[in-house]
């Protein structure tokens, strides 16, 4: 296999692409060493085509694992987080609920009140329901954020707007799960090809989480592989 003619098959998304994918998006492995990986295995990859997969493929493994998503629970916290893209800073927006889960997540140029409101409408979209209440630190556009959603959509007249850097504390820990693997990725040259790749680490960060009902799949006591295999292929 070459990097020029390895074009894997939507339809086999379980197979050798998809289990690639899973390492390189859920291990702290650089493209340069799952390069190195495959090679003792006998098969030339290029590091590109492993860059070209996680665009084509994060999507469809995001809207596939989706349709088994559990909804996260109503007390929100939020925060920022960096991440470097061509050497400017760009922010990473997190929620997760009070017992950790990830309610959703936004990658922003900006760091505002817009992308406050653009990141709190599309967890109130995937979430489909607005929170009883949502805790921040003391980031005066955040807060003002939340303050003005309630004249947008009266979704959101009963959530409630708390500061505590204490409360907070789990969503600044639970950065570092997402954090710990985009480091070794050494940087990311565009934005919108960030954006798909920590959409696949988040993907991966949930599903450790155990957060997607997979009782129909009949997967319980399964080894990840087996379990990654039986989603993509439901």
């Amino acid at each position: 296999m070459t990097g020029s003619t390895a074009k894997p098959r939507t339809r086999r998304q379980g197979g050798f692409a998809g289990r690639l994918l899973r390492w390189y998006l859920r291990f702290k492995l650089s493209l340069r060493d799952l390069v190195e990986m495959m090679a003792e295995r006998g098969l030339a990859l290029a590091h590109t085509t492993i860059m070209r997969w996680v665009q084509r493929f994060v999507p469809e493994f995001e809207k596939r694992w989706n349709r088994f998503a559990r909804k996260a629970g109503r007390s929100w916290r939020v925060d920022e987080t960096y991440v470097k893209i061509r050497g400017k800073w760009n922010y990473l927006y997190r929620a997760v609920d009070r017992e950790g889960k990830t309610v959703d997540f936004r990658l922003s140029a900006n760091r505002d009140v817009k992308a406050a409101k653009a990141f709190f409408r599309k967890a109130l979209e995937t979430q489909g329901r607005a929170p009883v209440s949502i805790t921040l630190d003391g980031y005066a556009a955040s807060h003002r954020a939340v303050r003005e959603l309630p004249a947008q959509s009266s979704r959101w007249k009963d959530t409630r707007l708390r500061s505590s850097k204490y409360l907070n504390n789990m969503i600044e820990q639970d950065h570092r799960g997402v954090k710990s693997r985009i480091n070794p990725m050494l940087g990311f040259k565009v934005f919108e090809r960030a954006a798909v790749t920590i959409a696949g680490v988040e993907l991966l960060h949930r599903v450790r989480k155990a957060q997607f009902n997979l009782g129909r799949l009949h997967v319980r006591g399964q080894a990840g592989p087996a379990i990654w295999s039986a989603v993509l292929s439901a």
